[in-house]
């Protein structure tokens, strides 16, 4: 198999431009038209591989889903219209009402809400769980455990998990292991290799290219024995494929969360530079967690890089030994913390993470400012807390912006 980048550049398509472009054009139109009745309802009974309509599938999006999937070494991938569109298409396809999921205790709060009020209504049960005790996720699984749902690496948390224990316990109870690799991406995290069942992503962070365009991803690695799943009962005669059929024919077409061919486009490009936008990031985030371990102001700082981090191992061995863009630290209150957000210069003030450019948050009133105190205690968000995604900019000025702020 050919290298990462060379995958990220050449992707495989069914069919050539007509016109032989290299770059492969934005079929934005809705429909396809098909030469004959007879073809188009081949096409629709799934037997003809064809483009019928843009909301079930479009040219440029297949693109984009084909390097995702080379990239991830899968067997299939869909792409849908943000991150949180992934995780809600792929859950709603596993789970049923009397089905419960163990999910990570440390969660994007977008994350927790579909969880808590979204999915709990629906009759599925969530266990928030440490999933660094295996003993303690074992626990909490019984015989309706559908699902181990976490992130790489916890976000605003920075927990890292060992994936690769986590899926055998997973496997020795035939439960599907999803992972978030968003802020690793298939550049640092090879999925596949550490026993994950399916990758999700928000496709709108580094895989964007610079926070171009919203997008999210669903990847099925193809190492899963679908049977054990009694809502693909239906799908069980196509083996491996189960899963993914499933989704496309019926959840992905019906819910209408589809990605944009624009949009697919713009994140088609950005792929084709992941890996030197992601090696710049760490690099320039490292630094930036060794000069504020080391700052008086500075409470706490949160990276798997750091060479007192409890992460530090698993990371290096998991991550392609690099630790991601992201990082948090606390300083005393939010008093101190709004203050040196407000001095701020290069870094922005914004949600988003794995952008070129260097932002700054304080989750505790953004991200997390619908849950409760005790609720965001439990979740580790303190007041104090700032979550950093360091960019791509000259890190010298990087932390120039830090020194003044802080």
């Amino acid at each position: 198999m050919v290298g990462f980048n060379t995958r990220a550049i050449h992707s495989v398509t069914l069919k050539e431009d007509v016109h032989h472009a290299i770059r492969q054009p934005i079929y934005s139109g809705v429909a396809f038209s098909f030469d004959s009745a007879e073809e188009q309802e081949e096409a629709f009974r799934g037997n003809r591989p064809s483009h019928m309509y843009s909301r079930i599938s479009n040219p440029t999006v297949e693109e984009f889903e084909n390097k995702l999937r080379s990239l991830e070494d899968g067997i299939g991938a869909i792409a849908v219209a943000s991150g949180m569109a992934a995780i809600s298409n792929v859950l709603i396809t596993l789970l049923e009402a009397g089905d419960n999921i163990i999910a990570s205790n440390a969660l994007f709060g977008g994350t927790v809400s579909l969880l808590k009020n979204v999915l709990s209504p629906l009759g599925i049960e969530i266990r928030f769980v440490d999933l660094e005790s295996l003993s303690a996720t074992e626990a909490q699984i019984d015989e309706r455990t559908r699902v181990i749902f976490f992130e790489t690496i916890a976000n605003p948390q920075m927990n890292v998990y060992d994936i690769a224990r986590i899926s055998q316990l997973a496997e020795k109870h035939h439960i599907v292991v999803v992972a978030d690799s968003t802020v690793t991406t298939p550049y640092l995290f090879k999925a596949k290799s550490f026993g994950v069942n399916i990758v999700v992503h928000s496709t709108s962070k580094l895989i964007s290219g610079g926070a171009t365009s919203i997008g999210g991803a669903i990847v099925d690695m193809g190492n899963f024995d679908w049977t054990h799943i009694k809502k693909l009962a239906k799908y069980h005669r196509l083996k491996a494929w189960a899963f993914i059929a499933k989704l496309r024919k019926e959840v992905f077409r019906d819910l209408g969360a589809c990605l944009s061919p624009h949009h697919a486009y713009l994140q088609s490009l950005g792929l084709e530079t992941l890996s030197l936008r992601v090696d710049r990031s760490c690099q320039n985030t490292q630094q930036v967690a060794d000069y504020l371990a080391g700052h008086p102001s500075v409470r706490q700082v949160n990276y798997p890089g750091l060479a007192n981090s409890p992460y530090r191992s698993i990371a290096k061995a998991q991550f392609n030994d690099r630790f991601g863009s992201v990082l948090s630290f606390e300083l005393a209150d939010k008093a101190n913390s709004f203050a040196f957000l407000n001095r701020l210069k290069i870094f922005k003030r914004a949600t988003n993470l794995g952008d070129n450019t260097s932002l700054a948050v304080h989750p505790a009133s953004t991200i997390f400012v619908d849950y409760s105190a005790e609720d965001r205690a439990a979740m580790k968000v303190s007041e104090g807390l700032i979550r950093l995604s360091v960019g791509i900019e000259d890190i010298e000025d990087i932390l120039q912006d830090l020194e003044q702020a802080l």
